[in-house]
Order: structure tokens, then sequence, then C-alpha cells
């Protein structure tokens, strides 16, 4: 060995045992291959196993010779590689050699398997492998290849394919990972020295069956000295007992894994494990204080909040619950404790209603107890805790407050205005003892049926009750302090009793007929009664007639119904179509009360059973000839007649139309209300001056307004009725105002041509197709076509005239 590669010639120590792991993993190496050489050599007769055929002899020659086996020198066995060879070149992987050769380079070696030529390449004449670039072991263990050597002239195969395995050899290149980088654990607090906490596990890419690479050794860096791990499991244990949750709850733990079985120079990789203590229930509740001072008003309800106490607990989770309950005391039984399972407080509630003027101040032994104790943590207890509660009632002005919650009184129907029905009663509790008044709630006596005393509460009735109106009464009387207002009510319920003051009636409205072939003693109808009265015993009514019927008698069943039986046969509809029977019900109740009700009998046609056909209405309408089919075709034909002539005289009344002018002397002014839309540009007919005229003129020479007139001016009509003198005054009157007026506007009807018919003497009005300017038009023909084209005349010829200026 050189001796800069000494230990006393380097300066780096890492230097050193590296160049030390190095020497140390070759000499390993070298020591595989001999002894597998060894192994190979000590196996009997071993190259008998590969017999190569000899060249140019055939097989059936050969079964009648002696063939000699011929001594091959592959090196097939193993060969063995380091894995992340760092040198320069290649790497050496080995060397095939086969007798056959004679190192005249004839002999041609061929390489093919696991990458033959990418990652293997082989010298074909030395035989020589060598590794073109550095393995991983972790990615491919082995590779399997053959070898062959093959005549590199003719081509003939020397010695058959050979199969050998290189074998990545490893080194310790990787470090030991876990399987996560953080871990959550728990452990009971209070545990015993080993408790389990957890196991982590490493592991390591490099090869376990070789060397202490892949061999790994479990340590703690951080946690000691509550928590350890075994060295070869990875599994944590407590380390310190009884750790109290309460003092630390959270630990952190690093855990290291190191190869090359924790030597130096070994590889290493690290996990954080949180640890958390769980809870256990080995903390008793205590009250921080042994006294609590509360108060309430006497006012306060039952089941109101008097005050809260709360004991202390150090645990967490269900091992804090806390149970809170009275021992003893005088105020247990006015007041109670329950739990508030949301902030494991006590509260302390109103039991029964308080009364200042009777018991000021309350006494209460409270006991708070775990609700889950562990039996293994009993040493630590006892689990419960007692404090004394005093509880003082302060005085409030309270309000009357009744004898009863309710009263209940009854008063006879029809008891005369003013008899009494009962009295409430009301006190001040207060010690004052203020003076009381009584009222009713009028809200609930709108008919305003009762009174009452307001100094002694004594209620009477305002009216007569009837029971069959209403059975009870509702009533709300109001307790009033004089002094300070306060008030309290009372329901009071009034029962009506009932007095025998209605009599028996029909139970229903009965349909009764008998058949004309009726014979005597024969039932037609069975009547009941009802009494809206309420006897204290059972109804009882009695039925009979008012009078001796020589028709119809009426048998009584004495279980409040009774028959109505003929008393005779042979009716006839002809001589009577219906009887009146009146029925006396009479009841059994004191005083007795009794009522005549008539029952209607009607005679009616009947088959053989009895059975009704036709009844006496109908047996009227058939003795006249006619019947209800011919009564309705009747019917509806008067309804259609006055349809029509309803309809003809709505249409003559609508063709008939009133005249403008009914004679000449009606002559007024007449104002007509248009109510459509005239037709706009080609509407031309949109007035007619000839509504003016009297209509029996016939207008023989009216002229069309959408064309210019063949004449300059137009051609004026005398009219043929010169005697008519009051209308033509009244239009020249009127035309006279309208052409004198300045302001009003022009009814001339103003129609925009787009295009003009030929032939026209006045040619084209559009100035579109003039030849000459407006200047040199002439508009002064237009101040003679009189007033109804005044307006146009001043508009052009004041437009020349501003022109010319």
């Amino acid at each position: 060995r050189p001796a800069e590669h000494m230990p006393g010639h380097i300066g780096n120590k890492e230097e050193w045992l590296d160049s030390l792991r190095t020497l140390q993993e070759r000499l390993d190496m070298m020591i595989t291959n001999q002894l597998a050489l060894l192994l190979l050599l000590s196996i009997p007769d071993w190259s008998s196993a590969l017999i190569r055929p000899v060249p140019g002899i055939s097989a059936a020659e050969r079964d009648g010779r002696t063939l000699h086996r011929t001594k091959r020198g592959w090196m097939w066995n193993s060969f063995f590689l380091l894995e992340e060879w760092t040198g320069s070149g290649k790497q050496y992987v080995g060397k095939l050699h086969s007798d056959m050769d004679t190192e005249d380079g004839s002999v041609k070696y061929v390489l093919t398997g696991d990458g033959a030529g990418t990652i293997f390449e082989i010298d074909e004449k030395s035989g020589d492998i060598h590794a073109t670039r550095r393995l991983d072991r972790e990615e491919k263990a082995s590779y399997t290849l053959s070898a062959k050597a093959i005549n590199k002239t003719s081509g003939q195969v020397l010695e058959r394919a050979s199969d050998f395995v290189i074998k990545i050899h490893d080194i310790n290149d990787n470090e030991p990972k876990f399987s996560k980088d953080t871990y959550v654990a728990s452990v009971p607090e209070m545990s015993s020295v080993g408790a389990f906490v957890m196991r982590v596990t490493a592991t390591d890419a490099d090869d376990e069956s070789y060397g202490n690479s892949a061999k790994l050794v479990y340590s703690i860096l951080q946690g000691q000295p509550y928590f350890s791990v075994e060295p070869d499991t990875g599994v944590i244990r407590t380390a310190l007992p009884n750790m109290i949750r309460e003092n630390r709850e959270h630990y952190q733990v690093v855990i290291q894994a190191k190869d090359m079985a924790g030597q130096m120079g070994g590889l290493s990789g690290t996990a954080t494990v949180n640890i958390t203590l769980l809870d256990v229930n080995n903390s008793p509740p205590r009250f921080p204080h042994s006294a609590y001072h509360l108060s309430t008003a006497e006012s306060a309800e039952v089941g109101s909040s008097v005050g809260r106490i709360k004991a202390n607990d150090a645990d967490a989770g269900v091992n804090a619950e806390m149970w809170y309950s009275v021992l003893d005391g005088d105020g247990q039984d006015m007041f109670s404790i329950v739990t508030d399972a949301t902030s494991q407080e006590g509260v302390i509630t109103v039991k029964k209603p308080l009364d200042y003027e009777s018991k000021r101040t309350y006494s209460l032994r409270v006991q708070v107890t775990n609700t889950h104790v562990d039996p293994q943590f009993g040493h630590l207890g006892p689990f419960s805790d007692t404090a004394t509660v005093r509880i003082t009632v302060t005085d409030v002005d309270e309000p009357p407050i009744f004898g009863r919650s309710h009263y209940i009184f009854e008063v006879d129907e029809n008891a005369p205005p003013g008899s009494s029905v009962g009295t409430v009663s009301a006190r001040d509790p207060d010690a004052i003892n203020h003076q009381v008044k009584y009222t009713i709630d009028r809200h609930t006596d709108l008919e305003r049926l009762f009174n009452i005393n307001s100094n002694n509460g004594t209620i009477s009735t305002l009216q007569a009750l009837d029971r069959e109106a209403s059975k009870w009464h509702n009533i709300s009387v109001l307790a009033t302090e004089i002094s300070t207002s306060l008030q309290t009510r009372v329901p009071v319920f009034i029962k009506v009793q009932d007095v025998n003051d209605n009599a028996p009636e029909f139970a229903m409205y009965y349909e009764t007929f008998v058949c004309e072939n009726a014979k005597t003693g024969e039932l037609i109808q069975t009547i009941s009664a009802v009494d809206t009265d309420e006897p204290v015993v059972a109804h009882k009514f009695v039925f009979s007639l008012s009078t001796v019927n020589p028709n119809f008698t009426i048998y009584d069943n004495e279980d409040n119904t009774a028959r109505i039986l003929t008393r005779r046969g042979g009716f006839s509809r002809h001589e009577m179509s219906s009887y009146l029977l009146p029925v006396v019900i009479s009841d059994n109740d004191y005083p007795i009360q009794s009522s005549t009700s008539t029952l209607t009998v009607r005679v009616c046609a009947c088959d053989r059973s009895r059975n009704v056909q036709t009844c006496s209405t109908e047996a009227l309408l058939l003795s006249a000839g006619l019947s209800t089919g011919a009564l309705v075709a009747i019917l509806l034909c008067i309804i259609i007649l006055l349809m029509i002539v309803v309809l003809f005289a709505a249409l003559r009344r609508q063709k008939k139309k009133e005249p403008l002018i009914i004679s000449k002397e009606d002559v007024r002014d007449n104002v007509v209300s248009y109510n459509d839309e005239g037709g706009g540009e080609e509407d031309t007919q949109a007035f007619d001056i000839g509504t003016l005229r009297n209509p029996e003129v016939i207008d023989t020479n009216k002229m069309r307004r959408d064309i210019i007139p063949e004449m300059l001016f137009p051609f004026r009509r005398v009219s043929p009725i010169k005697d008519n003198t009051d209308v033509r005054d009244f239009i020249n009157g009127r035309l006279q105002e309208n052409d004198s007026d300045p302001t009003a506007p022009p009814y001339d009807s103003l129609a925009t041509y787009a295009y003009e018919g030929s032939g026209s003497l006045a040619e084209s009005l559009s100035s579109l197709e003039s030849s000459a300017t407006e200047g040199d038009q002439d508009f002064d023909y237009l101040s003679h076509w009189g007033p109804p084209f005044k307006k146009l005349a001043d508009m052009y010829i004041g437009k020349e005239t501003q022109r010319e200026t």
C-alpha cells in the first residue's frame, strides 16, 4: 500500500475510513470469486457436462466411433462487479477463454444476453469483458449473458454458447428511509415503564445478504428520558413511570435508523414521532370555594335559574364530566341543582314558589362527583367534593293572589237579573297588605251577562241566562291593588243549570202519505220527538191527538216514538189531496211542557204493493190533460217567442236614424262628434260641405278634391233653393267670422302627392322638377282665389316681397 494512503499520512480521518471500506469491499469480492472457482473445480468431471461435437463428423458416423472428450477452458462461473464504480474508463469484469483459441487471431468471441453490446462489451479477440457504464445494484442485481467462440474465417462455432451470470456487488450507498417523515402516536398517562407506544420501521435499499449495508439499528436522538426505542425492532416504549398529562401533554421524539449495524461510517435516516398522552381519570373534581352565596327574588318562577357553581377537574373529555346533587339542607325542598353538560356547571333552580314573607334564607349542601371513575386510580380519590350554598330571597312587590287557581260556579237558567253566582277572593301577599278591587275582563264577557262587586268579589247576573244557547260561560276576574295597580287574573267557569222551559217537538220533518187503496189500521208513519232540555233522568215523551180524527189515529209506543194509523179506507185525491193531523207531544219533567206539531198527510196513488206512483200535485195536472213534459215544452216556446220579439225590436231600432235637420224651422248649431280617425293622405273625401245643405238637393256637379280642376277658378254653384235663406245666412256668417279671424287655422284639406297625373293645366306642383327658381314664379294669382287661400297667398306673396327687398 502506498505510503500516502497510510493512516499516519492522511489529514482527514473520514478519507482514511472511506479508503478502508473500499479495500474491504474489494477483498470481499476477490474472496468470493475464488470460493466460487474452487467450488466449481471440486465437482467431479465437471467438464463432461459440455461435450462439443467434432467438426465434419455426422451423428451416424459418431455412433460407430469412440468419441474423445475435448477439454475447454471456459470461465463460465459467475462474475462479480462492484456497483457505483467511480474509476475512469471502463470497468473490467472478467475474461473468457477457450482451449480452441491458439491465440493466432482466428477465434472470435461473441457475447449475447442482458445488456450485451450496451452495458457489457467483449473483446472479440481476447475475450475480456468490460462494463461500459456505472451500474446500480438497486436497479438490477444480476445480468445473465451467453458467450460462444466461433472461427473468424469460416464462421464455424468452436465452442457452444454457455450462460454465465454477472452479479452486482452491493456497496453501502443507500441510507435507511422511514415510511413516513412524521408519525403520530399516543399512550395513556400514568403508564408504567416500558408501555408500548408504537413501532417505526425503516428500510434500506442495499443488499441484506451481503455485509452490513442493510442491517439497521434504531436509536433515539430526542425524547429522553421520557421514551426509549428498541435497537433491533424500532418499538418505542415509555421510559418514565406515571407521566401526568396535566403537567405535559405533547412530546416530540426523533428516532434514528442507522445501517452498518450502527457502526461508524454507516448511513442514517431520521423520523419524528409526535406522542400525546391520553387522559385518564386521575384528577378528582374540587370546588374552588367551600361556600357560595346566591340571591333570587321571591317572584322567580318555578324552574328559573338562581345561579351557577362549578368545580374544577384537571382531566379532559369524559373523564372531566361531573354530576351535581343536593345532599341536605333546609332548602332542598325549595331548590334543586342540575348539571349543564356543555359547561359542566351546576345550575341551581327554583323547585317551588318562594315567599319572602314566609322564609328569607335557605342553605344547601351540594356534592359534585365524576361520572366516570376508573377503579385503577381509586387510590387518588375520593373523586367527589362538597360545598355549601346559601340562598337569600329578596322582597318583591307582588300582585294579589287568589285563593284558588280557578273557580267553578253554577246558576239556574232564567234566573232573574241580579241573582248571585258566587264569590272570588284575593289578597295582597306583601306585608303591607294593600286593598284589592275586583273587575271582570269584558273581553271575556262581551254580552255583559255578569257583574262583580268590586269590594267583596261577588259575581251576579245582569241578564237571564239560557242554557240552550250556552251551557258554560268562561270569564276572567281581575284583582288589582289600588295603590300599585298590580293585577292578577283568575278564570271563572259558570255552568248554567237546566230548567224545563222547552217543549218537545218533532225530531225531523216528516213527508207522510197515504195510499188511495189503504185499509183501516194501516201504518203510514212512525214519528219521534226531541227536547233541548236536559232532565235529571232520561226523556219520556207522550204522543196524542189534539182532537179525535175520523181519518187517522195515533198509537204511543212508550219508547219516545209513536205510530200513525189509518182509521178508515177509501181515500181519494179528487176529494182531498192532503190532511193536516195535529199531534200533541208532552214531556215528563217539571213543570210539564207540551207542544202541538202538525203532520201533513198526502193522498197518493199506489200499486198493489203499496208503492207510491203519483201524489196529489201530479194527479191534478193529469186531470187537466197536461203532463209535466207538455208544460215544459209550452214554457220553452213562450220564452223563444219573447226572445224573437225582443231581437226584432232591437234591429228595427238600430235601422231608424234621425235626420240632421228635421224641419225648416229647426235651425240650430249642431255639434257632430266623430269617433273614427281620418284616412290620411289618401282620404280626400273626409269632409263634405254637402252635409250642411238640404239633403233633398241632388249634387250633380260634385268634383273630386284629389285632382286639380280644369278651370283656374272653380265653378261657383248657386243654391237651387233660394228660399232657404236661414241656412245661407247662417253659413255666410260663420264663414265671415272664420275668414276675419287671423288666429283660426285653415280647415282646407292638405294632401301630399308623390305623382301628378298627366294632362293637368296647372302642371306639376312639385319644386323638384321646376326649371326655374322660386323667384321666377308669380304668386299674385293666389290672392284672387278667395278667402280659403288667403293664408297661402300671404305666405308666398310675403316671401317674394322679402326676397326682392
